[in-house]
């Protein structure tokens, strides 16, 4: 069984009518700009008409966008697991997690959906340990920046100088200012705001594009958006949890406060998912009893909690990176690698493999491929949340420098003792119900 039945790909098509074109315009054939305005206008009507096909009505039922209504489909769960913040063993955590996230974003981001073969024959060439058990001691393309703000030599231990700009480490900062500048209650609309406030790109969707036309934040992932269903909520899920720590349903809110200015039905379940997985993780200390935590957040019988039930059955027979991509490529055939769901069935073989072995988890998770800078930093998230600073080795770490470099309009980095104060304070507002 599929997760989904894709049709077969259109591949080159696009590539070809161009080729096709230009060849003929060389060749002095009559008609060819006429006869590509026919193909626009036929492809343009055949889309329209792709875009209107209904959509299944029992699976929208069983999937709603609606707060309530997704609370109302859910399983039993613990909801909270702690009802006042623990002092140190929070903050010890809390550094552990954001630590974990920034180390398994750093990994993998300079390899980011590079298939596995790749980064072994690239880790080969190098000279270096693969699945890497530490950063990558060269970057391809090295002198090229990521979002014109670190260069991709300086995802290396030579070069590094704090943790490097990367969208995943971005929506961490970015949800900090959220809760610092409206509070435990900001609403979607303040989330809407706070994009066009702070953020110069958002990639890989349309949706930042929808708010500076002044599309409002509850129908902004609405508009033109094919990528609903990606990943884009779930790397924002990390947050929500650090300031919701074992309180699994409060995190969840959050994140789906926030995934709807940019998801819609599994889209924001998966961030709703990775920040319950997270909050109890600091609560529980064991990653994949956290994994199953999570599912008590979303509908039982939307396609990711099957989806993840499924990943769960898997994973003891899902020894290393080349049987996790493996059984990912059979089940999700066809889907897209930065899509939540093929990636959220590999963040948790990441875990399950690595244990309580960071390098391992974070190592194995990167080889894995996909989006594997976000999938590693989840990972990392949610190891750190469940075990602590002290569980993660210093080679991680030691070039971050207390620095967390960013791309948020008017801030160059954050000290990253000041974010672990910062969201103390803010787990401590909410967990006190302030």
């Amino acid at each position: 069984m599929t997760a989904y039945n894709y049709p077969e790909p259109l591949g080159d098509l696009s590539r070809n009518i161009n080729l096709w074109a230009q060849l003929k315009t060389e060749t002095g054939a009559p008609g060819v700009q006429e006869k590509v305005a026919e193909i626009k206008s036929l492809i343009a009507k055949e889309l329209a008409e792709l875009r209107a096909l209904p959509d299944d009505p029992d699976l929208g039922a069983a999937e709603p966008n609606d707060l309530d209504g997704i609370r109302a489909l859910r399983p039993d769960g613990p909801r909270r697991y702690w009802t006042a913040l623990p002092g140190s063993d929070y903050r010890n955590r809390l550094e552990g997690a954001m630590l974990g996230r920034f180390a398994g974003c750093t990994l993998g981001s300079i390899v980011e959906l590079w298939e596995p073969d790749k980064m072994e024959r690239w880790a080969a060439y190098l000279g270096d340990a693969f699945p890497p058990i530490d950063y990558w001691s060269e970057a391809e393309r090295p002198f090229e920046f990521k979002y014109e703000t670190s260069r991709r030599d300086a995802f290396t231990p030579s070069k590094m100088d704090g943790a490097p700009t990367d969208d995943d480490l971005i929506y961490t900062q970015l949800g900090m200012l959220i809760l610092e500048d409206y509070g435990p209650d900001f609403t979607v609309d303040d989330v809407g705001s706070a994009w066009v406030k702070y953020l110069p790109v958002s990639p890989a969707s349309p949706v930042l594009g929808n708010l500076q036309a002044g599309v409002p934040p509850m129908k902004a992932a609405d508009v033109d958006n094919p990528t609903m269903f990606w990943i884009i909520g779930d790397i924002r899920s990390d947050p929500w949890g650090y300031a919701a720590p074992g309180y699994p349903e409060k995190a969840a809110e959050f994140a789906w406060r926030d995934a709807t200015v940019s998801s819609r039905r599994n889209g924001i379940y998966g961030a709703m998912y990775v920040s319950a997985v997270i909050a109890a993780a600091f609560a529980l200390g064991d990653p994949m009893a956290a994994v199953e935590a999570g599912l008590s957040e979303i509908p039982a019988d939307c396609v990711l909690a099957r989806e993840v039930r499924w990943a769960l059955d898997a994973a003891d027979d899902i020894k290393d990176y080349l049987a996790a991509r493996a059984a990912a490529d059979e089940r999700y055939a066809g889907m897209h690698l930065v899509h939540t769901i093929n990636n959220v069935a590999l963040t948790i073989w990441g875990l399950k493999i690595g244990g309580d072995d960071f390098t391992k988890v974070i190592g194995e998770t990167v080889a894995m491929g996909m989006d594997n800078d976000c999938t590693a930093a989840s990972a990392g998230s949610i190891f750190g949340a469940a075990y602590g600073k002290r569980a993660i080795p210093e080679q991680w770490t030691r070039n971050f420098n207390n620095k967390a470099h960013s791309f948020i309009i008017g801030t160059e980095s954050f000290a990253i003792d000041d974010m672990v104060n910062r969201f103390t304070a803010l787990a401590g507002q909410v967990m006190s119900g302030e």
